[in-house]
């Protein structure tokens, strides 16, 4: 993101320093490991080093980075810990929803299946410049479909509360699988055609293989989902 582009961001100084370091973290622009300085980001961002302090401090206690005074911030890599939490909250919450969209019938499912395919047709899109955050943007509308179709507020509200963790994670398995796009989409389509189906073992299958296929990825051994 240049700064041109990120001048654009509304909001104040601090705010557009929070959105354009969370950003270039969320998409792997600032690769987990990564050591950033405050003044490189202010010079990027045409301001003070007071507001990127601020934002840095934010995405500290969201876990994002690490400080070190006097040296910069660490941007967190993403752990074999977090990966299996999130694929095991992740595989509860969708099964959750694929049950109800299943039992809602088949009018229902063909209208989500429509939206699914609206959303899978953004990802095929984004993926020929490629524009990462507009891919990722489009997986999670993805995946949101189904939980807030599912009519329980309360785990949608949840699941969009993984939202950063699992764009990191899927940013960091496609640096890792140059194909990775292309196999998020297939996989993603299993899941739609399954769900339009009103196939429970199918889409249930589709699902975990989705979700396995992530931790591989992200070269862990995936677990027994």
């Amino acid at each position: 993101m240049t700064a041109q582009a990120s001048g654009r961001v509304p909001g104040t100084a601090k705010d557009r320093a929070l959105q354009y370091v969370k950003a270039q973290v969320l998409t792997g622009a600032f690769p987990g490991g990564e050591l950033i300085s405050e003044g490189d980001v202010a010079s990027a961002l045409g301001m003070s080093r007071t507001p990127v302090r601020e934002a840095f401090l934010r995405l500290e206690a969201e876990g994002l980075l690490r400080l070190y005074p006097q040296r910069g911030a660490l941007v967190v890599p993403v752990s074999s810990e977090e990966v299996r939490a999130v694929i095991e909250a992740r595989l509860i919450l969708e099964q959750f929803a694929a049950t109800k969209l299943v039992r809602r019938g088949p009018a229902v499912a063909t209208a989500v299946y429509e939206r699914l395919s609206e959303a899978l047709q953004r990802q095929r899109n984004a993926a020929q410049t490629p524009d990462w955050q507009e891919f990722l943007d489009a997986d999670r509308a993805f995946h949101t479909i189904t939980l807030e179709e599912a009519g329980n507020t309360i785990l949608a509200d949840f699941y969009s509360s993984l939202r950063d963790r699992q764009m990191r994670m899927i940013r960091e398995s496609a640096a890792r699988d140059p194909h990775r796009m292309t196999t998020i989409m297939d996989e993603h389509r299993d899941i739609a055609e399954a769900l339009r189906d009103c196939d429970f073992e199918r889409a249930l299958a589709a699902i975990r293989t989705h979700l396995a296929s992530t931790v591989r990825a992200l070269g862990l051994e995936a677990p027994t989902i």
